[in-house]
């Protein structure tokens, strides 16, 4: 899979760097890989500093001669944007009128279609770039995004922590504690070393010095001042190391509760998150689902809030403490000696731009890394659920293989972060151990100067040590810091996606719904594609409607607008005389049965299943709703009856049964709107018609769409509405349908043709 590199595929390179004004610099492109037509052609898409340029192979392959180039001033594009669905993917040029140009690409090159728009937006930014010069052919390395603005989406996580105030506040009074009471044992090494150690000390000393005593006279001194300063001595080594050892065990005190503390806010404030991001998801439109992977949402709710819960209580924390401690430390050094507490700061700085010149690079590595880790889950969820089709096509090693080039993709792009971890954190602990250095020799310096004790340097050095060791700690956390802030990242794309369908400004409840629906002019575009154009259709309470046309007439189109999962582009979807977008999304649902033509159930028992429209629902309603699906036999001959369990998506059940149960979910919720889409397609002869007996009891007195390709599954309703291309082509009854010219006649007789042609 490409990704944005500064070096121009090698087909291109002749016939993109032709198109070069002097002194115009490429700073990143783009390779599509279909046409407009669907069909697999290598293109190109060059940004520079002045101008999108775009050439589509030909038939003489990439780089030809014969290809045509077009080129759009990067001041006149309005925006550039990339969209996919349902596994493809489209890079859409906007201009004042709308959409300029577009072009198509696979979903293998998805990643590539977004980190070139990120790149634009960039350049758009007027983020710095080096000049042609400084390149060979004239290609500059795409911009790397602004690492400051992904390490600012950390500080929007506050709103998550502002209900746990209380607790952040008494975490941050324990860190101070903490600190404070680290910061005690090197002080207490002052008195302890001039006033006790080295006074004792120099009087031995004095004492063993003395020339023409003896040595029985030098003993008897000694003992005499054994005697005369041992209590003093006693007491205030007794003093000073109680001192150390009480703030030892006060640190470790403070400390404990700190981190249980901080735990507890931290495993909430990611439970709160994962609870945000899974409720937002759910309630964006079926479009956002439509262009994105399973996978990846599955690693931003789990993986990403994981490791920023990791963060909060871990990195977070120490963070805040060695920050603390790296204050508190040079506060007591300028305070005993600012000379030497200068001279003992002087790498602080230069660590301090090494930090800030290499989160870029990391920030950007991280970026990666969580999309190849996206991708790599993508693979699992598209095969763990898609089995049965992998074993039956003998591609397991095709799939393995798969999830190894992913897995690779993960490795390379923490390889690359690795390199520049592994060349900054010893140059950290060099700088670490210059700082060091410079304070024993300058700091020896100022003792035979006579500038300060001894004792001074000594804690000095205690001092300066645990700084140094602060720092490292800080750097080390940089990492992480980085990585959460990638993760959160990923997460607020969802939470500031706004869905297309929105809740009403001032709403109206749907009761009671008598089930009157009006589409009036409606019109309805997926992308810029048409797919309903001005349609007209009123149904009255309780008539049943057949909805027939071919494949892509619009069918299931309309049934979506119905419900509500899109919202119409022109005109107005009206229920009861009310426009559908007044009413509260999920309220107005609740009026709707919807039997999909791809039955879908959960992991879970069988009564689960059927009553998860209404989970409140009694046993006795469970097993009516089952026995008018035609559904309650079989589950019966079931080991556990409707306590079975069935497998996820259901697959431990046939099409037809697993059909009939999600017909039995709709009974159970009494719609006064009931839609079919296909509700019989998966069900053989007998079934259908079990289930159409069902059906005829359970559409009186409600409003129903039904869409069918089998048309004689719609003969008994009141009305057939044929689509084509979007609009309505015919209306009328099967047999007045079938005696016409129309396309409703000639899918009749294709029908019959088949149906003949399977009998022979």
């Amino acid at each position: 899979m490409p990704f944005i590199l500064p070096t121009l595929p090698d087909a291109w390179r002749r016939a993109a760097l032709a198109q070069l004004e002097a002194g115009e610099v490429i700073h990143a492109w783009f390779a599509p890989d279909l046409d407009a037509h669907l069909r697999y052609v290598e293109g190109l898409v060059l940004l520079t500093d002045r101008r999108l340029l775009s050439a589509e192979a030909t038939v003489d392959g990439p780089g030809a001669d014969g290809s045509t180039w077009r080129e759009w001033p990067v001041d006149a594009v309005g925006n550039l944007r990339a969209i996919e669905r349902n596994g493809l993917g489209t890079l859409e040029l906007l201009g004042g009128a709308g959409r300029e140009c577009f072009w198509r690409y696979t979903a293998a090159r998805a990643n590539a279609a977004h980190e070139f728009v990120r790149r634009f937006d960039a350049l758009r930014r007027g983020m710095p770039f080096k000049t042609a010069e400084e390149h060979e052919d004239g290609v500059a390395p795409a911009p790397e995004p602004s690492p400051a603005v992904s390490t600012r989406t950390l500080l929007r996580l506050s709103r998550f922590a502002r209900p746990r105030a209380r607790l952040i506040a008494l975490g941050f009074v324990l860190t101070l504690a903490t600190t404070a009471a680290g910061l005690i044992p090197p002080y207490l090494t002052v008195p302890l070393v001039d006033n006790v150690l080295t006074p004792y000390q120099s009087e031995v000393k004095a004492i063993k010095s003395q020339e023409g005593a003896s040595a029985q006279l030098k003993q008897q001194q000694l003992a005499k001042l054994k005697e005369t300063e041992g209590p003093r001595f006693a007491r205030i080594v007794a003093l000073c190391l109680g001192g150390i050892a009480a703030a030892a065990v006060a640190s470790w005190l403070f400390g404990w509760a700190q981190g249980v503390v901080m735990a507890r806010v931290s495993e909430r404030v990611a439970a709160d998150l994962r609870n945000a991001t899974y409720a937002h998801l759910l309630k964006l439109s079926l479009e956002f689902f439509g262009g994105k992977r399973t996978g990846d949402l599955i690693s931003r709710i789990s993986s990403d809030t994981d490791r920023i819960c990791n963060f909060l209580s871990d990195n977070l924390v120490d963070f805040i403490t060695d920050a603390l401690m790296i204050v508190g430390t040079a506060a007591i050094l300028v305070w005993f000696d600012p000379v030497l507490a200068a001279a003992t700061l002087l790498p602080f700085p230069l660590v301090a731009w090494l930090v800030y010149y290499v989160r870029g690079q990391l920030q950007h590595g991280f970026q990666r890394g969580g999309r190849a880790w996206a991708a790599m889950t993508n693979v699992l969820a598209d095969t763990i659920p898609g089995i049965r089709v992998v074993k039956a096509f003998a591609q397991e090693q095709r799939e393995v293989d798969r999830f190894h080039a992913a897995n690779d993709r993960v490795l390379e792009a923490n390889d690359r972060v690795n390199t520049v971890w592994a060349f900054f954190w010893p140059l950290v602990l060099l700088l670490n151990q210059a700082g060091l250095l410079m304070v024993w020799a300058f700091g020896a310096w100022r003792v035979y100067d006579f500038r300060i004790e001894a004792g001074v340097l000594v804690a000095f050095l205690l001092y300066i040590s645990r700084f140094y060791t602060r720092l490292e700690s800080m750097s080390r956390m940089f990492s992480m810091t980085q990585r959460a802030a990638a993760s959160s990242q990923r997460i607020f794309e969802i939470l500031d996606r706004v869905p297309s369908v929105p809740e009403p400004t001032q709403p109206i409840q749907p009761n009671p719904v008598r089930g009157k629906i009006e589409l009036t002019g409606v019109g309805f575009r997926y992308g810029n594609r048409p797919i309903i154009e001005n349609l007209n259709l009123s149904i009255e309470p309780g008539e049943m409607i057949g909805l027939v046309g071919p494949s892509g007439a619009g069918k299931s189109t309309l049934v979506n607008l119905v419900c509500r999962f899109y919202d119409v582009t022109e005109g107005a979807v009206s229920v009861d005389g009310v426009d559908v977008r007044r009413f509260p999304v999920a309220e107005y649902r609740r009026h709707i049965g919807v039997v999909l033509q791809d039955p879908f159930l959960f992991y879970g028992t069988i009564a689960e299943n059927i009553a998860y429209g209404r989970p409140e629902a009694t046993r006795e309603e469970i097993v009516a709703a089952a026995r008018a699906a035609r559904a309650h036999e079989f589950i019966m001959r079931l080991p556990d009856g409707y306590d079975s369990i069935v497998g996820e998506r259901g697959q431990t059940l046939s099409g037809g049964e697993r059909q009939r149960i999600s017909i039995a979910r709709a009974i159970l919720i009494d719609p006064r709107i009931l839609i079919l889409d296909e509700a019989t397609s998966s069900v053989d002869t007998e079934t259908e018609r079990e289930i159409q007996e069902a059906l005829d009891n359970l559409i009186r007195g409600r409003t129903t769409i039904a869409i069918a390709h089998r048309l004689s599954t719609l003969r008994q309703a009141d009305r057939l509405i044929v689509l084509d291309r979007g609009k309505i082509v015919e209306v009328g009854h099967h047999q007045e349908l079938v005696h016409s010219s129309g396309v409703y006649a000639r899918l009749h007789r294709a029908q019959l043709a088949m149906a003949h042609d399977m009998a022979e």
